[in-house]
């Protein structure tokens, strides 16, 4: 006899629509009982985490930003670094994570800083590759302040390295995009390099 979870309306709507019964067979096709008793709530438990992961899909730049760009003069450069991110390999849907640093150089307009971090959730939470977070975060703040320039810099542990394939735990991957005087000025670059060196192997 099939024993149905008992699942609250509220959970049903954060769910990812149709993926309850997927992993309800995926857990079949691995070789498990999807309706013994340890596993009879996980497709739903799986389709609302999803629904988290996956957030970034259905949200705008200018959403998770709102109203907090701002005027404001000076053109001293502004580092926001050590923001921890988690997102999904695109390629075995396995998880990566780490920390992004994130630095711009003001010409007139600048950012609320807690939008940083909305900014890399946004681009974290989809089905990714490091290298096109790290660029398109680069082009959000390029898009939203037009600043003389912006630098991202990225570690990431990616689990599809660590726990299959060539399973070497104490890996991790760097990828940067430089934006105006970050690309054309060496010393600029150097500035901000040397700001954000000591990130997640540094610790």
């Amino acid at each position: 006899m099939t024993i149905e979870p008992v699942i609250s309306a509220a959970d049903e709507k954060q769910e990812v629509p149709g993926l309850s019964g997927l992993t309800h067979e995926w857990l079949a096709a691995i070789g498990e009982d999807p309706d013994r008793e340890g596993l009879l709530k996980t497709p739903h438990r799986v389709a609302k985490a999803w629904g988290f992961l996956t957030a970034g899909y259905h949200k705008s730049l200018h959403e998770a930003v709102g109203d907090a760009v701002f005027a404001a003069e000076g053109s001293e450069m502004v580092i926001v670094k050590d923001i921890e991110f988690y997102s999904m390999c695109e390629h075995h849907m396995l998880p990566f994570y780490g920390r992004a640093h994130i630095a711009y150089i003001p010409d007139g307009k600048i950012l609320g800083l807690s939008k940083f971090a909305r900014i890399v959730d946004l681009y974290s939470r989809r089905l990714q590759v490091q290298e096109r977070i790290t660029t398109q975060i680069a082009d959000a703040v390029q898009e939203l302040l037009e600043p003389k320039g912006v630098a991202v810099h990225m570690e990431g542990v990616h689990l599809c390295m660590a726990m299959r394939g060539v399973q070497k735990q104490n890996s991790s991957t760097t990828t940067s995009a430089m934006r105006g005087l970050f690309k054309d000025d060496p010393r600029t670059r150097a500035e901000f390099m040397s700001a954000v060196q000591g990130t997640l192997r540094g610790r």
